[in-house]
């Protein structure tokens, strides 16, 4: 699982620069969440993975789509 999460957040990071403190603040939710996810059962690294890039960027608002200019016209 500790693979997963480094692999999460060096993706993560790359994405955009980001603050020590908001980097941190995000593995420890994203650790919470896939130990959560771990613990339901879910044992594929890349789905892990996959998961908790989602996670992170739906926490931080990277992940919507009218931010991201689509009106769905």
């Amino acid at each position: 699982m500790q693979i997963a999460i480094d692999r999460i957040m060096q993706t993560y990071n790359l994405m955009a620069n980001r603050a020590e403190a908001a980097s941190e603040d995000a593995r420890v939710k994203v650790t919470e969440y896939v130990q959560s996810l771990f613990d339901g059962g879910e044992t594929d690294m890349q789905r892990l993975t996959v998961c908790g890039l989602t996670y992170l960027r739906e926490r931080d608002g990277s992940n919507d789509p009218v931010k991201a200019g689509y009106t769905g016209l």
